[in-house]
């Protein structure tokens, strides 16, 4: 298991070593709840049989320095359940929803064992959070600070703290997460708007945005986030250009984006190394999908 160090270390790394893509939609309509890890190489292996209900469109994060949670999203309609993932990597079955059902939500993790969900879309857009304790409990909403939107993502930075960007429609602004889950105003956007994106941790203490979509068409573009939360301005793209897909960490310091949608479904992977450079797709594992979900434990 990766060694869990103090935040306060001038070494801390605040990943976990290994990832859960989750969930998703294919075509039929299926509503997945099937899941497959990421190995501390970053290595994806072939789908574990889903537990608890089949949606997409949900969110995920960390909770309690070694565990996940997956939360909200979309079957017919729009749901309020989580389901826990243990520091084995095991999805629980469902949790009763507490707070406002949605979908196309993001979430991350802050103050180094805490989560939070944040934004999304109810029938229209919110940005009402949920904050995540350190035992994995969900708590009652939170009423939204900045631009209400769906369609964002999350990704914690500078080992404590978290930060909301893009999302719908064409949107490139962020919302920084404090390290007691307190969600600041709206940021001017840094790099181009889109939405249907996926972000991660890298490098112990910095994040990624990454791909997404602008009409009309599907990006591969990513922005880097520094350890004081400053967004970069694009950079050029890697890898099949898609949305609507996960990322996470793995390997204590590295990321993954993976599955989603380019017009067709997909099951595509991009590394992410320690220094925030994306490689170039990966064969992709398991079965293809639009709107999984995924998060770091262990």
């Amino acid at each position: 298991m990766f060694p869990i160090i103090p935040a306060n270390s001038a070494t801390a790394a605040s990943g976990n070593d290994e990832g859960i893509f989750g969930y998703g939609y294919g075509h039929g309509p299926t509503y997945y709840s099937l899941t497959n890890l990421v190995s501390n190489a970053g290595v994806v292996a072939t789908d574990v049989t889903g537990v608890g209900t089949g949606r997409f469109e949900l969110a995920a994060c960390e909770y309690g320095g070694d565990k996940g949670i997956f939360g909200f999203g979309k079957t017919a309609s729009v749901v309020g359940m989580t389901n826990l993932v243990s520091n084995a990597g095991v999805v629980a079955t469902d949790v009763t929803g507490v707070g406002t059902a949605r979908e196309d939500l993001a979430a991350c993790s802050y103050g180094s064992d805490k989560g939070i969900f944040g934004f999304g879309d109810t029938g229209s857009y919110t940005a009402i959070t949920n904050l995540v304790s350190n035992a994995g409990v969900v708590a009652t909403d939170v009423t939204g600070v900045g631009t209400a939107r769906s369609y964002l993502a999350a990704t914690q930075y500078g080992d404590d703290k978290g930060i909301f960007g893009f999302g719908r429609t064409g949107l490139s602004m962020t919302n920084l997460v404090s390290n007691a889950g307190v969600v600041g105003t709206d940021v001017t956007g840094v790099g181009s708007g889109r939405y249907g994106l996926a972000a991660c941790g890298y490098g112990g203490d910095k994040g990624i945005f990454g791909y997404g979509y602008i009409a009309p068409s599907y990006v591969s573009t990513t922005n880097l986030v520094s350890n004081a939360g400053v967004v970069s301005s694009d950079v050029t793209g890697v890898g099949t250009t898609r949305g609507f897909q996960g990322a996470c960490e793995y390997g204590g310091d590295k990321g993954i984006f993976g599955y989603g949608n380019y017009g067709e479904f997909i099951a595509v992977t991009n590394l992410v190394s320690n220094a925030g450079v994306v490689t170039t797709d990966v064969t992709g594992v398991g079965t293809a999908r639009h709107g999984p979900a995924a998060c770091s434990f262990n």
